[in-house]
């Protein structure tokens, strides 16, 4: 079983029908907002260690979360400061996972050309030139792959953990039938 290790978990929901970011700003410690730069309120936490983005229409992505629980915190203490600033935030919000970024080893190393020609060029993007990775899309999960020579791999575009090690596990059994995977004794 290959072990991943979930980096980042992006997810959205929305608090209310509308927010004034301009309160919040000048209510809540250690908030970032330059509608200049860019029209979001940035409300970072640090337990859990976490950035979300506040808009004017009431919608929020949070980031910055390494499992669900941490979004479902974040989210209820945001909820929770702007209750107590007088927003009107709704009682059930909905909270979608919009992608999980995670990461995993092989335990074996490859050789991203062989790798690319195995796999079907249809499915790749390799320029070694531009990037040292090979990017490997599967379509069930769907999910996208970073490949790299030393056996890592960097899984993005997943909506639930499970579909993480589900695709890591395919990866691997596929890749170790093509004899593709190479062990080496680590020292």
């Amino acid at each position: 079983m290959i072990e991943v290790k979930v980096q980042n978990i992006v997810a959205s929901t929305a608090f209310a029908d509308k927010l004034d970011l301009d309160i919040i700003i000048r209510s809540v410690e250690g908030a970032e907002y330059e509608p200049e730069q860019f029209p979001g309120l940035v409300y970072k936490l640090r337990d859990p260690k976490t950035a979300t983005l506040l808009f004017k229409s009431g919608k929020a992505n949070c980031t910055g979360a390494k499992n669900i629980e941490d979004v479902r915190k974040s989210i209820d203490i945001i909820a929770k400061t702007l209750r107590k600033l007088g927003v009107n935030v709704y009682k059930n919000f909905e909270i979608v996972v919009q992608n999980i970024v995670s990461t995993a080893d092989l335990g074996g190393e490859l050789n991203l050309t062989e790798t690319a020609m195995a796999l079907g060029l249809e499915n790749i993007e390799y320029e070694p030139e531009q990037f040292p990775g090979m990017v490997y899309r599967i379509k069930e999960p769907k999910v996208v792959m970073l490949l790299f020579s030393s056996g890592n791999i960097v899984c993005t575009g997943a909506k639930r953990v499970e579909d993480v090690s589900t695709a890591a596990e395919k990866l691997s059994k596929e890749l170790n039938s093509l004899g593709l995977l190479h062990y080496t004794t680590k020292q």
